[in-house]
């Protein structure tokens, strides 16, 4: 069976709508965006960067094999022309576009492909996206224009994985094959040229000799890097300095914004699109106090999400009940049937007395400041007295910088701790495999045969992920009752903006691609 990835007409049609409609409209593409966000760019080479930052510089300036276009959860060819499945899921062949070339004039052929990620594997950098590449078995080349991929193992969604920014292609003849590219240079065929790039700043121009599925509506972008500074970077947008603030705006500034009459006044809008990013409380079953199935269940009766996301996060996140997002093939409400939507102290009690639990349960709810967002600590602090109200627990909440809080994890001195998760393609796999396959991410001990052995094998093979539903929802039922982890928001994604601004809902989508192609403004 051959499974090919083509445009759908679908597409095609919402394509050439788009385009009627930007000749109807009076846009300014000769001017340069200014973005603003709080974040780091944390690489420039795509054998490293694993963070959002790092993303959207190898979203712009590199071309992976196939994208996503806004809005969609299915990729499409992008340097490449198509890319067909063979041999049972297990064998994935591209042919190039051709004439393709990287942006300083050398050709990009199928050899530059398997350089690329051939390097990422090999660097195997502890920041970087080589766990993407895991089923790799071997790349060849028949020919300029042609990359095969075998995979050690049936991976459907090996598509998803090379669209994201670990697909981007290097020039082989730029890029070493066992080190890094070092100096903050970025030799790609994207849309986009990276010109500089220091702690403060990063320029991009218009690549004229891109050829792909991009259109560009600017003359290019200028990011502006605020550096965890969030004040900062909403004075800029209110002066006018950014046209856009992009992540880093805390959800307070966010709705003071969004209902401010002043922000009004100044043409400042909120622009909100969808988000695939969750938040979930981890437990160690292997902790002397959670390790208890009856403490965890309890805290899952306990724990109220609404008043979570309406106190600490002003409702730029909404409750979440499913370990896969709304929006995803698979998301359920096992949670939501299991504990219900609000806080039930009769059931947790009962719970714990079941167990032969009468005291007081102590626990510590780890946090780290930071790395999940600016009001992570405020959240674990309102989760702990949420517990301590039903009078079952004794609970604290304790914040450590993220260094020490992962070597803590690691060394499994902590029972409870946060997670946050921004996929790295919108697929029900990226939010289980990580977390409940072999060598997850959550260090927390859980481990089941039915999961690892039965259902991620075999949803990795099917190719028609529509079909993945009922094992994704069987996989979320054994979580609901055995719970290693309990879901708690699924984020909105938010760009505070200049009401002259153009193209921002094409940025803020499932796929976490932040689009400068698609930004202009209007006359």
């Amino acid at each position: 069976m051959k499974v090919r990835t083509r445009w759908p007409s679908t597409l095609i049609a919402g394509a050439l709508a788009a385009m009627l409609l930007t000749a109807c409209s009076s846009q300014d593409s000769e001017r340069t965006m200014v973005v603003g966000m709080s974040d780091d760019i944390l690489a420039t080479d795509p054998a490293s960067g694993y963070d959002p930052g790092s993303w959207l510089l190898f979203n712009n300036v590199f071309q992976s094999l196939l994208s996503f276009p806004p809005g969609a959860s299915t990729p499409v060819p992008e340097a490449a022309e198509e890319c067909e499945f063979s041999d049972g899921s297990k064998t994935y062949t591209c042919t190039l576009r051709d004439g393709l070339k990287f942006s300083n004039g050398n050709s990009l052929t199928s050899a530059d492909v398997k350089h690329s990620f051939d390097r990422t594997i090999r660097i195997n950098d502890p920041a970087g996206p080589a766990p993407l590449l895991s089923t790799i078995a071997s790349i060849s080349t028949p020919d300029d224009r042609t990359v095969v991929f075998r995979l050690k193992v049936p991976d459907a969604t090996f598509p998803s994985k090379i669209a994201s920014g670990g697909g981007s292609i290097v020039d082989r003849q730029v890029y070493p094959e066992d080190g890094l590219l070092e100096g903050g240079k970025a030799v790609g065929s994207g849309p986009y040229e990276l010109n500089s790039i220091d702690k403060g700043k990063a320029v991009f121009s218009v690549y004229s000799g891109y050829q792909g599925t991009a259109e560009v509506k600017n003359s290019g972008v200028t990011l502006e890097l605020f550096r965890g500074d969030q004040q900062a970077l909403q004075s800029a947008l209110e002066k006018g300095d950014v046209d856009i603030a992009y992540r880093g705006l805390s959800a307070k500034a966010i709705a003071e914004l969004d209902t401010s009459s002043t922000a009004e006044k100044d043409g400042i809008e909120v622009v909100q699109g969808t988000s695939a990013e969750v938040q979930h409380m981890v437990f160690n079953v292997d902790d002397p106090v959670v390790g208890k199935l009856a403490v965890r269940k309890a805290i899952a009766y306990l724990v109220d999400r609404h008043s979570l996301v309406s106190e600490v996060y002003q409702s730029t996140a909404a409750p979440l009940y499913s370990i896969i997002p709304g929006g995803i093939t698979g998301h359920g409400t096992s949670f939501f049937d299991t504990y219900g939507d609000s806080p039930k102290p009769k059931q947790a009690k009962a719970e714990l007395r079941k167990a032969g639990i009468a005291d007081k349960v102590k626990l510590t709810l780890w946090s780290t400041p930071s790395r999940y967002g600016p009001a992570t600590d405020d959240e674990l602090d309102t989760i702990a007295d949420q517990l301590n109200q039903s009078g079952l627990f004794d609970a604290r909440m304790k914040s450590v910088p993220f260094g020490e809080y992962e070597k803590g994890i690691a060394e499994g001195k902590y029972g409870i701790y946060v997670k946050g998760w921004v996929p790295d393609y919108p697929d029900p796999d990226n939010f289980t495999q990580p977390f409940f396959g072999e060598g997850n991410v959550l260090s927390n001990n859980y481990d089941n045969e039915e999961i690892v052995d039965r259902i991620i094998p075999r949803t990795s093979s099917m190719t028609d992920r529509a079909n993945t539903r009922q094992q994704y929802m069987k996989l979320q039922d054994i979580v609901a009752q055995q719970l290693p982890i309990l879901p708690l928001w699924q984020g909105k994604q938010y760009a505070v903006a200049h009401e002259n601004v153009r193209g921002l809902q094409n940025c803020l989508d499932t796929s976490t691609v932040f689009r400068f192609w698609e930004l202009s403004t209007a006359y």
